[in-house]
Parts: structure tokens; sequence; C-alpha cells
């Protein structure tokens, strides 16, 4: 039997979080009005860290400001993110777990509450072809209207979005002998506890203890980094 292996992103996979540091860069670059985008983007990011950010509220906020460029341009911005942010955080580590599953042939996704528009091309950049995300409407041109489809992939999201795409491929859990999730996350621990094979990765406080509590194994990839 095939095994599966799902990766959160943002901490797990990159030490950075994406969704947080492309606001960062659209302050930066002069797209968006930086104080009062900056000062909602970290609190937003505090109420992530605390375990109370409310997903719907954070992403239409997310995709309100995508809908505010056609898609030349954000595409446009988009590869200026990856060559300045994202390429520099990608590192051996992450790239070495994900070939170890690869190389037995595992069936490999990242699943990430962030918004798929932001993470595509970073899952592509890992070599990961199976993206779980956050899905924004699209328009006939595929500009972003600002409104989400479906329900979030955070917290139990996340396990109605991997059930939903299994479904999709005409498979469920139980046809895998075993089932990775690496996350660094207490948010993620809905998903982390159906899976056969938690992993706690560059766990935070939270989860840490979680781990400890349930006999999960702990990994941290970029401490010698």
């Amino acid at each position: 039997m095939r095994q599966l292996a799902l990766f959160d992103l943002d901490h797990t996979l990159i030490p950075i979080d994406s969704d947080y540091e492309w606001g960062q860069f659209l302050c930066r670059i002069g797209a968006v009005d930086a104080e009062a985008f900056a000062h909602r983007n970290a609190d937003f990011f505090a109420q992530y860290q605390a375990g109370t950010l409310d997903p719907v509220e954070y992403l239409e906020f997310a995709l309100r400001t995508l809908s505010q460029f056609k898609r030349p341009q954000l595409d446009e911005f988009h590869a200026q993110f990856m060559q300045e942010v994202i390429q520099p955080a990608l590192l051996p580590a992450a790239f070495d777990l994900l070939k170890k599953h690869q190389d037995q042939g595992d069936l490999i996704a990242i699943i990430t509450a962030t918004n798929r528009f932001v993470t595509t091309p970073i899952a592509a950049a890992l070599g990961v072809e199976h993206l779980l995300a956050a899905e924004p409407e699209l328009d006939t041109h595929l500009n972003v209207t600002g409104k989400l489809i479906g329900v979030p992939t955070s917290g139990s999201g996340k396990v109605v979005h991997l059930h939903d795409w299994l479904r999709q491929r005409d498979q469920q859990l139980s046809d895998f002998s075993h089932s990775y999730f690496y996350s660094d996350s207490h948010n993620d621990i809905p998903l982390l506890e159906v899976v056969t094979h938690p992993v706690a990765t560059n766990p935070n406080a939270k989860l840490s203890a979680h781990a400890q509590a349930r006999g999960w194994p702990q990994i941290n990839l970029f401490h010698q980094q």
C-alpha cells in the first residue's frame, strides 16, 4: 500500500510565514498603504500565533488586498516576491525531507492555510505537485474577486479539505499504509490527530507540549541553518 505524506508550509517547509511576508512585501514596494496594512497584518499574525485568529476574517482581508490588482500586475509582484523573499527561504533540510518521501514513492501534498495565489509558486519551487490551500474566487480573466470559495484550510478545515481531495482521487485515508503530517503549529492538531504518523516539525511551544504528551516525534529542520 502506498504512503501519504502531508506538509504544512509556513514555518514547516520554509522558516517564514509566506502570507505575512507577502503583506510585508506589498508594503515595502509601495503597493499598499504601508502603515495601515502593516498594522493590520501584524495584528492578524499575532492572533494566528496565539491561536485566536478568525480564518475567514483574515482571508477576506488578504483576498480583498489581492483584488485591488489585475492578474498581470499580481503575477509580476509575485515573481519579485519569489526572488527576493521565498528563494532565500528554500533551505536544504526541507528538500531533504521531501526527497525522502519522494524516493519512497509516497503521495505528497502541501496543505496550508495560506491562499492558493501566494502558495502555488512556492509549492512548485519545492517540487510538490499537489497543493491544498485556501481558494480565492477568480473571474473569467483570473483576477481575484476578493471572495473565498468554501471553508478555510485551517484547523479542522484541513481535515475537511484532505478528505475532499482524496475523494476526488477516489481514495480515502485508510487506503494508505502510513499517513504522515508535518506541522509546526498547534492550530494543526486536528489533522495531526487523524494521520498515523504525526510529526511536530519546528514546533511552537503549544504543539511541542502536546506532542510530548502524545508521544509524537519532534524534529527541527532549521536550527542548524
